[in-house]
């Protein structure tokens, strides 16, 4: 019966051991060991310039009369009832199609691929401009964003603003937790993939780059081998010292 003991023993032991070695199974977006981090060009540091609008692009679009008279009425209180009724409506958004055109009311088709927001406001403009007096084209965009994975989990941060650094979408990720590697985070774009690391302020300094949409921002988590092992097999585990706690009180009894 000892040897009994001694063999649940053994095999514990091996499964365990077998469990540690299978722990990387869910690493992404591996890199050779020692691969250093990137020397960053000047271009991705430097501030990038407005987006242009692409082809399956989403925009919200909103025209108003009289050069935005009413986006300052003198007079809110007279049109409180009007706004909350806006508010409550859900913000229609408008598809840039594979030919690279927007379908508008009134004016239909319109070409906006290839040109700033800035630019397609004033195209637009100029169109509304036939049926209202002086248009005032508000335009945004709503689906520029970048992918956040690996120790932060798996999160879609939208880059609401035009320049957003590596670090500001940490931020909105919820920054890194003592199971993530400062030393080891990957930036994927097309294919081509930047090493930073964060963990000092000169590695700060030299990969703080401006993430840009369809970005894959990947922070590889601190591997605890023998944790999460037990964590994975903790049911197993369980079983196999039960079974050698009721040998041994079985054994005593005797």
């Amino acid at each position: 019966m000892t040897r009994f003991i001694k063999k649940v023993l053994l095999l514990s032991i091996l499964g365990l051991a077998f469990s540690c070695s299978s722990y990387k199974q869910n690493l992404m977006f591996k890199v050779p060991e020692g691969f250093p981090a990137n020397e960053l060009p000047p271009e991705l540091l430097a501030a990038i310039q407005d987006y242009t609008i692409q082809k399956n692009d989403q925009l919200t679009i909103n025209v108003f009369s009289n050069n935005g008279e009413r986006l300052i009425d003198p007079n809110p209180e007279m049109s409180n009832t009007s706004a909350v009724q806006k508010s409550d409506e859900k913000e229609i958004t408008y598809l840039i199609t594979t030919n690279g055109t927007a379908k508008l009311p009134l004016i239909n088709e319109i070409k906006l691929e290839g040109l700033t927001l800035r630019e397609a406001e004033i195209r637009v403009q100029s169109e509304y401009a036939h049926y209202y007096k002086d248009p005032y084209v508000v335009m945004e965009f709503v689906n520029k964003r970048a992918i956040l994975l690996g120790a932060t989990g798996g999160q879609v941060i939208p880059l609401d603003n035009q320049n957003m650094r590596l670090t500001e979408v940490l931020a909105l990720g919820k920054g890194l937790d003592n199971d993530a590697k400062a030393t080891n985070i990957r930036v994927i774009r097309n294919e081509t993939v930047y090493v930073i690391d964060l963990s000092t302020v000169e590695g700060y300094r030299k990969g703080n780059m401006f993430i840009q949409p369809g970005d894959i921002i990947y922070v590889e988590p601190i591997r605890r081998p023998f944790s999460e092992a037990i964590r994975e097999n903790g049911s197993i585990l369980s079983i196999i010292v039960s079974i050698a706690s009721l040998v041994v009180i079985i054994l005593n009894v005797k």
